[in-house]
């Protein structure tokens, strides 16, 4: 029988990792909202209801874990593609990334999220977008994978119930934490990157959180603590006056 010491020199190093918010962090906007955009183009609901979704979207996001109300919110967004086939979501999240979201990447995040790749390091999406929608983003920019909040699917149809909670405010720090003892990754070691303040449960997980177009709570947080800021909304304000 090995030795504890023994069993110890063979365990493997823990590995870094890079967890990106995805609305206003890598994208422009809310990704839920262009999703909402093209399902009704595509007839998954009228527009009654699709304003009904841009509604819910913006408190969800403005509103956050404060918001009483959150889970009855979401429900009702989600809702909205009750009784849709899977197969048919799937060719949607597809035609939301090419038509638009790959319009409204934030180049400079997407690059950090490439740099931490090419170091060797995991990078996930962590979003309250569908799960779906995160995977199509994450593969279309080669990062490692997403963790989104999941819709519940029964004999290839969408019931509009979400199975667990919304990835939002500290239910990301949770998801986060069960990944990592999943893939054995040091959250010490790891990076997190968004423009709330709602997910700073997520940025204080890990050994380097990082402020991205932050809001102005973030950004007070970020400053005292001393964290990275990047604001590509100024940047990009300045060259466009330039």
């Amino acid at each position: 029988m090995p030795s504890k010491t023994s069993s110890a020199k063979n365990e493997q190093p823990k590995k870094a990792a890079a967890f990106f918010d995805v609305d206003n962090t890598i994208l422009r906007g809310s990704s839920s909202f262009l999703f909402g955009k093209s399902a009704f183009e595509r007839k998954f609901f009228s527009r009654k209801d699709f304003w009904r979704f841009a509604w819910a979207q913006f408190r969800f996001i403005w509103k956050g874990e404060n918001n009483n109300k959150l889970d009855g919110i979401k429900d009702r967004a989600l809702s909205l593609v009750e009784g849709h086939l899977v197969s048919d979501l799937q060719i949607l999240v597809d035609e939301v990334y090419d038509k638009q979201i790959k319009l409204k990447l934030w180049p400079e995040t997407v690059r950090l999220a490439k740099d931490h790749i090419a170091e060797g390091r995991e990078v996930w999406l962590v979003t309250a977008a569908p799960q779906e929608l995160g995977d199509v983003i994450a593969d279309r920019l080669g990062l490692t994978g997403a963790i989104g909040t999941k819709v519940e699917k029964i004999n290839g149809v969408l019931t509009g119930k979400l199975v667990g909670k919304p990835i939002h405010g500290a239910t990301k720090k949770t998801a986060i934490r069960e990944l990592a003892s999943t893939r054995n990754l040091s959250l010490k070691k790891s990076y997190a990157y968004s423009d709330s303040h709602n997910d700073l449960p997520m940025l204080t997980a890990v050994g380097h959180p990082v402020a991205v177009n932050p809001d102005k709570i973030l950004t007070r947080y970020a400053k005292a603590a001393d964290w990275p800021i990047y604001d590509f909304k100024k940047r990009e304000l300045k060259a466009n006056r330039d």
